[in-house]
Parts: C-alpha cells; structure tokens; sequence
C-alpha cells in the first residue's frame, strides 16, 4: 500500500474531493471522521485506531456527549492526531451492528454538517459502514459521494474533502464512485 498517494482529485463548486490510501489518523486536515456507533464507544475498527494514535482523550471526551443518534455528529479534539478535531458520526446504533447505505448517508451528512458548524475548511473520512458495517466499499462510496454532492450543492465552508482508504480496494472504490459522481 502507498500512503497518501492521490489517485484522484476532482474540483466541484470550488470543493476539491481527492481520494487517497493512507492512514485517516494521519491526514492534514481540520478534522477526520470516525464512523462511531451512538454510544461513541472507540472499540475496533477505524475507532480503535483514532484512539491508539491520537489517544484516550478523545474517547473520554466523545464518551461526553454520548448518546448520538444517526444522522447527527459531534465533535472532540484530536488529542495526539494532526488534525485538530474528530468528528463522530454513528453509522449504527450499537456497536459492531450490520447496517445499509442509509446509515451511511445520514452518518455523512451528520459529518459534513457538523464540519460546516464548526467552519472547516477540510475534513478527512474513512469508509463509511466498510468494516464491521458490513457494506461492500462499492456501494459505501457511493452512497458517500451522492451525499456528498448534494452538501456541497446547498454550500459549505470546506474547500477540501478527503475520502482516505485503508485497502486499494476501497481507494478504488472511492475513485470510482468520485468519477461517477462528479464528471
């Protein structure tokens, strides 16, 4: 796997969305995205690796401001991290629950909402629902996309959106679904 090689990079509405492999936790930009469960518990999976490297001070401060319902998002510091906050959106309810493309898109909303609160101007996200979720990366980064386009068609204040995989499986299915996306 190449870290942080670009494989694509497209500008929509003055927003470039740029797909990568590399490692979420660490990106240059204000904020990544930890696909959370509502209880904002960091066990595994994207979770566990914001809290291994940025530290427990994220977990105790998200553990705060728990519950979160699905589509809404919160924000915490970054602890150790490069970026300067994580933003926690649930794609379920409970952690290590299977979930459809729908708890994707209202995690991704709930992401790109709170980054526009907080007057980001990048953010980075992981895939959405790939790991315990259970979604196929295809139809994870499609969903995000479509999402995606439709925040940046109403305006926003970020300039740069990330979309990182930890696979080239699923920076292919990031490039893929960009393409599509925003041709």
């Amino acid at each position: 796997m190449v870290n942080h090689m670009i494989k694509i990079k497209r500008v929509y509405k003055g927003v470039e969305v740029i797909t990568l492999t590399g490692d979420i936790t660490k990106q240059r930009v204000k904020a990544i995205v930890n696909p959370a469960n509502s209880q904002l518990i960091m066990g595994g999976g994207v979770a566990g690796a914001i809290k291994r490297a940025g530290g427990e001070v994220i977990e105790e401060e998200a553990l705060k401001q728990a519950p979160v319902p699905l589509g809404k998002a919160v924000a915490t510091g970054a602890g150790r991290l490069e970026a300067k906050h994580v933003i926690h959106a649930p794609t379920m309810e409970r952690p290590a629950m299977q979930i459809g493309p729908e708890n994707v898109k209202l995690a991704v909303k709930g992401a790109l909402g709170c980054a526009d609160r907080l007057k980001l101007e990048s953010v980075a996200f992981p895939g959405m629902g790939t790991g315990v979720g259970g979604l196929a990366p295809e139809e994870a980064a499609q969903t995000m996309m479509s999402e995606t386009k439709t925040h940046i068609e109403k305006g926003t204040s970020l300039k740069k959106i990330i979309f990182v995989g930890f696979r080239d499986d699923l920076t292919q299915a990031f490039s893929t679904a960009i393409n599509k996306a925003f041709c």
